[in-house]
């Protein structure tokens, strides 16, 4: 992403090459870390869909439920 957050470049093997893709957000920002302390990390398709809709998946923890009954 680039500083502002507000931009986002995927590269990405679609079994032919290398693909890049580009979005552009007009009015919201990327959840996205401030100091990202990895240079690489995966995201699940899931995941890369969320944050594409504006989720924060990266800092995001588990939820941990019990049971009622």
């Amino acid at each position: 992403s680039n500083k502002a957050k507000d931009k986002l470049k995927l590269v990405y093997w679609d079994k032919t090459g290398f693909a890049l893709w580009y979005k552009r957000l007009e009015k919201q920002k990327f959840k996205w870390p401030n100091k990202a302390t990895l240079q690489e990390f995966e995201l699940s398709p899931q995941q890369l869909n969320w944050l594409l809709s504006g989720y924060d998946v990266l800092g995001h923890e588990e939820l941990q439920y019990q049971s009622m009954i």
